[in-house]
């Protein structure tokens, strides 16, 4: 599989909504231990050109007890650390930025994102006879809500 001239081998989405969050890498049914990923949701046009250009994109079907529920299409994209590039990620509050690293982006599993910015970079790989492109995060600026009392102490050191 080789990405054709058409085909960009990295893409920004702005406003990202983000699915199945594992920033943390923990162990799951669908995740091995240590796997950070997460899934972003694409537009149906994003998703045709990506697809196009040999893309692993998924579809999630309605809800069926959610009448105003629609099928979306996804990606995985994968949070490495372990290479020469870790990601940037960058969390936002109203009180400033935190750069996040492998020891604090568990933090966005449950975080209340308001928006989210990101780049992830394509990689053609080759395991087992198969092939594909993996999206690798590259750089991701998350603005996260806070709720009262976060505001009210978010002054205030943090004693371990």
């Amino acid at each position: 599989l080789i990405m054709n001239d058409t085909c960009q081998t990295q893409i920004t989405i702005e406003g990202a909504k983000l699915l199945f969050r594992n920033f943390k890498g923990e162990e799951s049914q669908f995740n091995r231990k240590g796997a950070r990923n997460f899934c972003v949701e694409l537009t149906p046009e994003m998703a045709a050109e990506l697809i196009d250009c040999g893309w692993n994109i998924k579809t999630r079907k309605a809800r069926e007890d959610d009448p105003d529920d629609v099928p979306a299409s996804y990606m995985k994209v994968i949070v490495n650390f372990d290479g020469p590039h870790p990601p940037k990620i960058v969390m936002l509050t109203k009180h400033g930025k935190t750069a996040l690293d492998e020891e604090t982006v568990g933090t966005l599993d449950w975080a209340e994102i308001q928006k989210c910015d990101l780049v992830f970079s394509a990689y053609q790989y080759e395991v087992g006879g198969k092939t594909g492109i993996a999206a690798y995060l590259k750089t991701m600026f998350v603005t996260v809500l806070e709720d009262d009392l976060e505001e009210k102490y978010a002054d205030w050191g943090v004693e371990d």
